[in-house]
């Protein structure tokens, strides 16, 4: 087939469908590049001005639009891993039970490296009664956990508090300091005349837990674990 036959099959075919030209952007960059070319260095196409910033506007746009359904999509994802994580919480019948249970179940399905429950007592941690109930108990001095939580802050630390490892959180984890590098801190409120306690997860990604990063669903989780942990205390 000669050129001018193709040139000829090509004319027809964006006569009967011009959106396949209009539609295709690096096409229409190339055609008014190519009108900018014809029509001389003297001249100015304000045309051709307005459609590249209306084309830049588009892409601003357009990446926009993609920012917010990924997180859409990162919020549904990350809302669904708490509601299981919730209804796994629920399932133990004792105390023992649930320790082991938020160690193992909870922390997989919420992605975590560590989970700690810390609960301010004048106890001591290594009271015989203490030691059957895993590693995930904390027991510490009164007026620790917003001393932790404030790290190196002032003021009144909030209820959920994101933020990379600090020197002190080998009090928290242990021997899991050593590669646990954010975590996220959640103050619990066993009622009138308890003493405060703290859910600590833990994670190797040290962005894993960011303050930039929103708390909604933490704070939802934390509220259910306050009124589970309340039964068990009664």
């Amino acid at each position: 087939m000669s050129e001018q036959a193709l040139a000829n099959q090509l004319r027809d075919k964006i006569i009967r469908d011009p959106e396949v030209v209009l539609d295709d952007r690096d096409v229409m960059r190339a055609l008014v590049a190519a009108n900018d070319r014809a029509m001389g260095g003297n001249i100015v196409d304000l045309r051709g001005v307005a459609m590249e910033r209306l084309e830049a506007r588009l892409e601003r746009l357009e990446d926009t639009h993609r920012s917010v359904i990924a997180a859409a999509y990162e919020n549904l994802a990350g809302t669904n891993l708490i509601h299981r994580a919730v209804l796994s919480m629920l399932d133990p019948l004792t105390f023992e039970d649930f320790l082991h249970n938020l160690g193992s179940e909870v922390a997989e399905t919420l992605r975590v490296d560590s989970v700690r429950l810390v609960l301010e007592s004048v106890h001591s941690e290594n009271e015989p009664a203490l030691r059957h109930l895993g590693d995930v108990l904390c027991v510490a001095e009164p007026g620790f956990v917003q001393e932790y939580m404030r790290g190196e802050r002032n003021g009144q630390p909030r209820a959920v508090v994101l933020r990379q490892t600090q020197t002190n959180s080998d009090a928290i984890h242990g021997a899991k300091a050593e590669w646990i590098r954010s975590e996220a801190l959640m103050r619990l409120d066993f009622g009138e005349g308890r003493l405060p306690g703290m859910l600590v997860l833990g994670a190797e990604d040290p962005h894993q837990f960011k303050p930039s990063h929103g708390t909604d669903l933490l704070a939802f989780f934390s509220g259910v674990f306050e009124r589970a942990m309340r039964r068990w205390l009664g």
